[in-house]
This record gives structure tokens, sequence and C-alpha cells, in this order.
């Protein structure tokens, strides 16, 4: 049997504890969204809380929303584990179970009611704009999730067990299980509702990706100079980067020459561009964007001098 110390380990870190936060605040973001600007409206997004809206309305609103989706994802959570296996780690558990309880939290610290003017239907008072602040919200909530390798649960969930037994791909079987959830607001809503219930699932799926693309934004350059000694000591030492130094011959001069290529945020990439301003190198550059990196670049793993 391990000891103690080494069980406990994982969860005794800094890392641990951070992504618990960010997690829980991804979370209560995406809580937020839900509450304020779904509930009020009934506004159905193909996700576990528009199919517990649903639910709720069915049930005449004796069952409340946040515990019929802490009851979805919870049956959720056990198929998975039977039907997929134990792919699904603690953070998918974890942003499943607590999304009821945030719900309850926003209502208890500033109930939606009370943002509502006399009258309206919802906060927005127009389904449009509260599916545009749903979306926007969610969205952030996602791409903070998604970051760190977790989701919001539910649909994920959903759409993997889809996956799997009915061969779809992972992005087919969100598209399908987000709309046969939207779908399911025919049974309280008027078809006009469940239209834009539609339209805001496809806009959310493309919000999502605008927001990962910008969070995950990474700068490739690559530098010609004939001061690339200077220009490698500034990336490793002050920059504490790794870089690739490729040899080349100029098409146009024949004459063999060095290039830089490094991967940078956008701070560093700034710094760098800087630093070579003020030095006066004589330089050919090129960046481009990149918003996805495998491997053993990140943010918190430098290079070691």
């Amino acid at each position: 049997m391990k000891p103690l110390k080494e069980l406990l380990h994982p969860v005794v870190t800094w890392k641990f504890w951070k992504e618990l936060i960010v997690m829980t605040l991804g979370m209560a973001v995406g809580a937020a969204a839900v509450y304020y600007f779904l509930m009020p409206s009934n506004l159905i997004i193909g996700s576990i809380s528009g199919l517990s809206i649903v639910l709720s309305q069915i049930f005449g609103g004796a069952v409340k929303v946040s515990v019929i989706v802490t009851v979805i994802n919870a049956v959720l959570l056990i198929l998975a584990w039977l039907l997929i296996g134990a792919e699904f780690g603690a953070k998918t558990v974890y942003t499943a179970l607590i999304l009821g309880p945030l719900l309850e939290m926003w209502e208890k610290v500033m109930p939606y009611e009370s943002l509502m003017e006399a009258g309206a239907t919802s906060v927005m008072n127009d389904p449009w704009l509260d599916l545009i602040c749903f979306v926007l919200l969610l969205s952030i909530s996602q791409s903070i999730l998604f970051r760190i390798n977790a989701s919001t649960g539910g649909l994920d969930i959903l759409a993997k067990i889809v996956n799997k037994y009915l061969h779809f791909d992972i992005g087919m079987s969100v598209t399908i299980a987000g709309a046969l959830i939207c779908c399911s607001a025919f049974a309280i809503n008027p078809f006009r509702m469940v239209v834009i219930g539609l339209i805001g699932t496809w806009i959310n799926g493309v919000v999502v990706d605008y927001f990962t693309d910008t969070l995950n934004k990474r700068k490739k350059v690559c530098i010609i100079s004939k001061d690339h000694e200077a220009i490698r000591q500034y990336i490793t030492k002050e920059l504490q980067r790794g870089c690739s130094i490729y040899r080349l011959e100029g098409g146009y001069t024949g004459e063999e020459k060095l290039e830089i290529v490094a991967l940078l945020t956008q701070s560093e990439y700034a710094a760098l561009f800087n630093f070579l301003k003020e030095k006066g190198f004589d330089t050919f550059i090129t960046a481009s964007n990149v918003s996805e990196i495998y491997g053993n670049w990140n943010t918190h793993k430098r290079h070691q001098s």
C-alpha cells in the first residue's frame, strides 16, 4: 500500500488548488449565464441546463432546475463510467456536479427577479439579447475550462456516449445531442423560441472557438540575422524560452545564414520586438499566430539556464 504522503501529493500541490479555483470560477460564470439569461426567459440552448429547464417546466416548477441539473449530471457520470470507462477524470466529475449548487448560490446572492423591470419576461426582456448575453458568458466559461483541460460536463459526456456507440465524430456528436435537447423545448415553447435556441447552440460553438483561439494564441517568430547569437541569448536567457536554429542558404545571394525559430506569448513577442528595435540589428522577421501547441511547451515550463 502506498504511503499517505504519496497518496495525498496530488491534492497538496499549488497546481491542484489553482486549477480547482479556476474550475470553480469558470463554472460560476457558466452558472450565472444559465441562471440570469436562460431560466427567466425559458430559452432552451442545446445543453443539460436547457433540458433541465424543460423538465422543470413539465413538472410545473415543482422540481427546481438546480436539482434536475445535478441529478442528470450524476446519472450521466455513472453512465459514462459504465459505458465508456475511466477516461472521465476528476475534473469532469467536479465541474458537472457543482453546476447545480452554483445555480442555487446565484439565486440566493441576487435573484434574477430583482434585475427584471416591471412586466418584463426576462432580464433583458428580449430573447435575442438574452441569447447574446448567455452565449458570451458561457463561451468565456468554456474557454477558461478548456484551457486547463476541463469541461462543463453534461453535454460533453452525452456527446462522448453518442460518439462511441453511434460512431459519429465528436463534433457531430455534440451537434446532434444539442439539437435533440433544443427540440425538447417544443414541450414548453412556441416554434419561434425553439428556432432561437437552435441558432444559439450554433453561435455558442462559433464563439467558443473564437475565445479558445484567442486565449491560446501564441506567436511563431522566425528571425534571420547576422546577430543571431545575441538574439538567441536574449530568447533563452531573458525570455527563458527555447528556440530552434536552422541553417539555410539565401536563394538570391547563395549566402549561408541561420534562422532562429521560437514560440512566444504575446507579451514575450512584444518584448523581443522592442529588444531588436533598441539594438538596431539587421534582421528579417516573419511572425504567425499559433492557436494549438502540443508537447513540452507551455506557460509554466520554461527553459532552465
